[in-house]
């Protein structure tokens, strides 16, 4: 049973299927295995071991994943009845719990996964490291003195870990790419629509966030893609249907593309000889598959200074409805005492936007995403660029003592390739086809057309076969 933290998630639901394992037997082992990591490493933070034992031993649903454990990010994905406290202090005190199950996570469990917990992340999401103060911080499992990653740094430790096979993540600015990067794992945003935030979200409020997973393999991902994919009752926002499920693009012929590399943001960027050097490898490898690669600059409105305050407003725009949604479910004010440093100052910030302002930036984003596809039309198929600006940093960089929005800053220079797919809302992937010198995990990213995402998967599983990474393993692992 201890060479069930090495399989895929693919491959367990064989195991299942072929009748070699039960779902019992499978939660078992995972459940072990958190029990044995998660001390160290901090990232399951709602155990749900009860319930999870008692889900495999029933009526499961006979999904692609039937049996297979998952985590979900303790961010959005709620199950009615258990735990859901967005790494608040405010909702944990309250002892929250979900009274409603989201579409996304009915999808999941539809498929079959069994959920044995539920992930650590920063508060609301904000940063792109894993330390809320109602929860501590999550330690990667490469190196435990380091960030995660974040928002889905909690899901990113538990897979890289071996815990689970695969952990839900979402992203509104990197959070399912950003841990991938840091993590060693495949982490891919799918396109605007492509997922579904019902009931109580949608991408009217919610323009910037997509969900899917971390995972250890192409074949993961793409085959969880196909189980949560596609629109529900209420979404506003509906990415094309495939030609044919995406599960079926592992290993189809990739053909020769057409792709341009940037490892600059802008000309005075300081971007981690590491991470320059891993795109550039990727790039090499890419041309010995066949593939032309040319080095580009971005396009004028894409390199706009401005951008990146039009994403702001839209980011601490949308957190005053996020606060004000917990009001509502928790049943009171919400103070500055409730909430860390950082968010409340984003808040405060949210709260002096104006209307016309907020919706200017919602505006800002369509336009990026109507130049990004004029770019691809221009004459390439794929964008290849770090995913991010350094290697995974010490916990705490991101604290901005008595100056918190000076944490967000710092932020910025550690992802400055990611929140660009979110504000085109097209797709982009996060390969771990890179090592450093400290023995880090620094990842690729490839943003490929609206609606593209056959196209990742395509290359992505091409990369993953010229260049594997299956057998590397942290040294933190079950």
């Amino acid at each position: 049973m201890t060479d069930l933290a090495q399989l895929d998630a693919t491959a367990q639901a064989k195991l299942v299927r072929d009748g070699e394992v039960s779902p019992l037997e499978l939660v078992d082992a995972a459940i072990n295995r958190i029990e044995k990591l998660n001390g160290e490493l901090n990232a399951v933070i709602h155990p749900l071991f009860d319930q999870a034992r008692a889900r495999a031993r029933g009526d499961l649903p006979e999904g692609p994943f039937r049996g297979v454990p998952i985590v979900f990010k303790d961010l959005l994905a709620a199950v009615e009845g258990d735990p859901d406290h967005e790494g608040m202090r405010f909702v944990k005190g309250a002892s929250y719990r979900a009274d409603h199950t989201d579409a996304l996570a009915r999808k999941y469990l539809d498929a079959g996964f069994v959920c044995v917990g539920r992930t650590n992340a920063p508060e609301l999401g904000l940063v792109p490291t894993t330390e809320p103060l109602a929860y501590g911080p999550t330690r990667n499992p490469w190196d435990t003195s380091r960030t995660t990653g974040g928002s889905s740094g909690g899901s990113a430790a538990a897979v890289a870990s071996g815990m689970v096979p695969v952990g839900h993540a979402n992203d509104g600015g990197g959070s399912i790419r950003i841990p991938a990067s840091c993590c060693g794992l495949v982490g891919l945003k799918p396109s605007r629509g492509r997922t579904s935030l019902m009931p109580e979200f949608s991408v009217i409020d919610s323009l910037l966030i997509a969900e899917l997973c971390v995972s250890r393999s192409v074949r993961d991902t793409a085959a969880a893609l196909d189980a949560v994919q596609g629109a529900t009752v209420g979404d506003t926002v509906r990415a094309p249907a495939p030609t044919r499920p995406f599960a079926d693009e592992v290993g189809a012929d990739a053909g020769r593309l057409r792709i341009k590399l940037i490892t600059q943001p802008t000309a005075d960027s300081e971007i981690h000889p590491d991470c320059v050097e891993a795109a550039r490898a990727t790039a090499r490898l890419l041309e010995s598959l066949g593939h032309s690669v040319e080095e580009a600059t971005w396009p004028a409105a894409i390199a706009d200074p401005a951008l990146l305050q039009r994403f702001t407003t839209l980011w601490a725009g949308s957190l005053v409805y996020n606060v004000r949604y917990w009001e509502r479910k928790v049943g009171r004010q919400i103070t500055a005492d409730d909430l860390e440093p950082l968010t409340w100052a984003l808040f405060d910030m949210g709260r002096g936007i104006d209307a016309g302002t907020y919706i200017d930036a919602q505006h800002a984003m369509l336009d990026i995403g109507r130049t990004f596809e004029d770019w691809f039309e221009s004459g390439f198929d794929l964008l290849l660029t770090p995913t991010l600006g350094e290697p995974p940093v010490p916990l705490g960089t991101f604290d901005g003592g008595d100056e918190p929005l000076l944490g967000f800053l710092r932020a910025a220079t550690f992802v400055p390739f990611t929140p660009l797919a979110n504000m085109s809302g097209e797709p982009a992937i996060s390969l771990p086809l890179h090592w450093n010198n400290e023995g880090l995990p620094i990842g690729v990213q490839l943003q490929a057309p609206y609606g593209c995402e056959d196209m990742l998967v395509r290359v992505a599983a091409q990369l993953e076969q010229a260049q594997p990474w299956s057998d590397r393993r942290p040294p933190v692992h079950a």
